[in-house]
């Protein structure tokens, strides 16, 4: 991605949305944020194909705030599952894989349940973006080969530490909710803690490694 691949868009007078072609650039872009982020940058914001920055204005002014956004250089080539390490660090989930779709995923892949463990685990996962709901991150990862579709029809209750694949990202529901993700596995794994800082586990930035554990 060059800088010029870059669109500011205006949000409010403290923050700027940079608006971007694909997630590979999001991956790119925004650890070189945080890695130079200027004093008075309140909070960087990543998601699918945008990153959110805030500011305090009587520190850094929203001109200012758009020059470095807008300036900030990144590395050439294919992110997805290849961002520098962070500050924010390395964590390892303990799955036990019985999904309910575990079977499902296999053969939509033209393959066998302990070949999906396999991929899962062996893969090295980085938290691209939060969203969803409060301690649910979505993960990514280069060449784990499990690009799946979502269910046909979401289930309407998906319990807490459910681990589910869709599209390119694999994820664990922090809470019950109602959810279309493919279920390979479960964890005891507490995703988001409000008395914890950080209140959420998988930060974006975090690497995340998946471990089978007896079911």
């Amino acid at each position: 991605m060059t800088n010029a691949g870059r669109r500011l868009l205006p949000s409010g007078d403290a923050a700027v949305l940079v608006d971007l072609d694909a997630l590979d650039d999001v991956l790119r872009l925004y650890p070189a944020l945080e890695a130079t982020r200027p004093p008075g940058v309140l909070d960087i914001v990543p998601g699918a194909r945008s990153i959110l920055v805030t500011c305090d204005p009587d520190v850094l002014p929203l001109a200012a705030l758009r020059a470095w956004a807008a300036g900030t250089p990144v590395a050439t080539g294919s992110a997805t599952g290849a961002v520098p390490p962070s500050a924010a660090g390395t964590v390892e989930i303990a799955v036990r894989y019985d999904g309910e779709d575990l079977a499902e995923v296999a053969r939509l892949l033209g393959t066998t349940p302990a070949e999906v463990v396999r991929r899962h685990t062996g893969a090295t996962w980085t938290v691209a973006f939060g969203g969803f709901a409060p301690g649910f991150g979505y993960l990514v990862s280069a060449g784990a080969g499990l690009t799946i579709p979502r269910r046909p029809s979401p289930r309407p209750l998906v319990p807490a530490g459910a681990v589910g694949l869709a599209g390119e990202f694999s994820g664990v529901y922090p809470r019950s909710s109602p959810g279309g993700w493919q279920l390979i596995g479960r964890t005891d794994a507490m995703l988001w803690d409000p008395d914890a800082e950080p209140a959420a586990l998988l930060a974006p930035g975090v690497t995340v490694l998946f471990r089978e554990v007896e079911a």
